[in-house]
């Protein structure tokens, strides 16, 4: 693995030094203040500004399209999680956005990726349901034709950002006889359409998601995608992204794993405990000068390195857990100030209580930890299908 720094041209230079005072001059403290209220991993007026300065197309967009070159596109992904840009909403909008394109009809994928360019377009993943943990193709959310049109009828949890977005990516059963994978058709549902509710679920570590009814809801044939009964291959690509189960670019600017993003506060978090532990107290005493702390300490930041610098599919499991591993450390570590939320009186903003919160939620997004280790288990060892059948009594 080649950890070399990249040497930048004078023209990423500036386009970085462009960047970095764009993103600090449009998201004040009063955004990330009110994202931190909200929980809504979302600001439209940041996202609209962010679309009007051309950023969301060329992030979209490859570099022989008119995108960000692999080494710009590296320089805007890190200055945006410097600047705290509330992100979430684009990124299942980006990748929602790609299914569109392959998937949808020219008339839908003109209108819909005119609209995620301008920012006025968010689209959310309509995926898991109350009873259907993280197997999406057990889906049980009925679509029926009727004519031109098709009626739906059921609900999806975990539907985030369903309230900021204009359409949801929605996987649904058109044929209960067939076996799973074959009875599943996805739709691109305008959230406007009648017999559509909306209700906030806030999560632990704050956010807010959503469960979604649907009752009845029509909608025209023209926003299927893919063919009926062909949705897992429509669903494939974009499942495949949120897992991080996707080859690593050659030139090695991309993550290591999925879920860096969310590493970085747990990185963050790491630093500073190890600053609030050295720093020393009116005796002149640092807490780190316990053998025991440095030494719990320490064995955290070897964690941490161990899990950031895993790949892929594997790096995924390594960061989820390792966050729920060391952010008790981390707290105990820090002491009584860290169990003050961030920006609370007195605290010290070390963000090690917003990852003890986070931690647990790390290993279910996107599919549990369970999940990820079967899918290693069964196509990276070759150990074949898990066996949840009942034990065999002994005769």
């Amino acid at each position: 693995m080649d950890f070399s720094q990249v040497d930048l041209s004078a023209e990423d230079e500036a386009f970085r030094a462009e960047v970095r005072e764009f993103l600090g001059r449009i998201v004040t403290d009063d955004v990330i203040r009110r994202d931190r209220e909200t929980g809504d991993n979302f600001d439209e007026g940041v996202h609209l500004q962010l679309a009007a300065a051309g950023y969301l197309e060329k992030e979209w967009k490859s570099e022989a399209d008119g995108g960000f070159s692999r080494v710009r596109r590296r320089i805007w992904e890190l200055e945006k999680r410097r600047a705290e840009v509330p992100w979430v909403t684009w990124g299942t909008t980006a990748m929602v956005a790609r299914s569109v394109a392959k998937f949808a009809s020219p008339e839908i994928r003109d209108e819909v990726l005119r609209g995620v360019f301008d920012g006025t377009v968010r689209l959310c993943l309509g995926y898991t349901e109350p009873d259907g943990g993280s197997d999406v193709a057990t889906c049980k959310t009925r679509a029926v034709r009727d004519g031109g049109q098709w009626i739906i009828n059921g609900s999806k949890m975990f539907t985030t950002g369903a309230h900021n977005c204009q359409y949801v990516f929605l996987i649904t059963n058109t044929d209960p006889e067939a076996p799973k994978h074959k009875s599943l058709t996805m739709f691109l549902v305008p959230l406007d359409s009648p017999g559509i509710e909306i209700q906030g679920i806030r999560t632990v570590d704050g956010d807010r998601t959503n469960i979604v009814y649907y009752s009845d809801v029509r909608v025209d044939d023209r926003y299927r995608l893919g063919d009926v009964n062909g949705g897992w291959t429509v669903v494939r690509e974009p499942l495949d992204a949120e897992h991080g189960a996707v080859a690593a670019a050659d030139d090695g600017l991309a993550d290591v794993a999925i879920m860096m993003h969310q590493a970085g506060f747990m990185a963050e978090a790491a630093d500073n405990v190890a600053a609030l532990v050295s720093t020393p107290d009116a005796g002149g005493h640092r807490a780190v000068d316990d053998g025991s702390v440095a030494y719990r300490l320490g064995r955290n930041m070897a964690r941490l390195e161990v899990a950031l610098s895993t790949p892929s599919i594997f790096g995924r499991v390594a960061l989820a857990q390792t966050m729920r591993d060391i952010a008790p450390d981390l707290m105990d570590i820090a002491g009584s100030v860290a169990s003050l939320p961030i920006g609370a009186e007195g605290g010290a903003d070390d963000r090690s209580e917003y990852v003890y919160r986070f931690a647990p939620l790390v290993g279910i997004y996107g599919g549990t930890l369970e999940v990820f280790r079967n899918m290693i288990a069964q196509h990276v060892l070759g150990l074949g299908k898990a066996n949840y059948s009942p034990p065999r009594k002994a005769s």
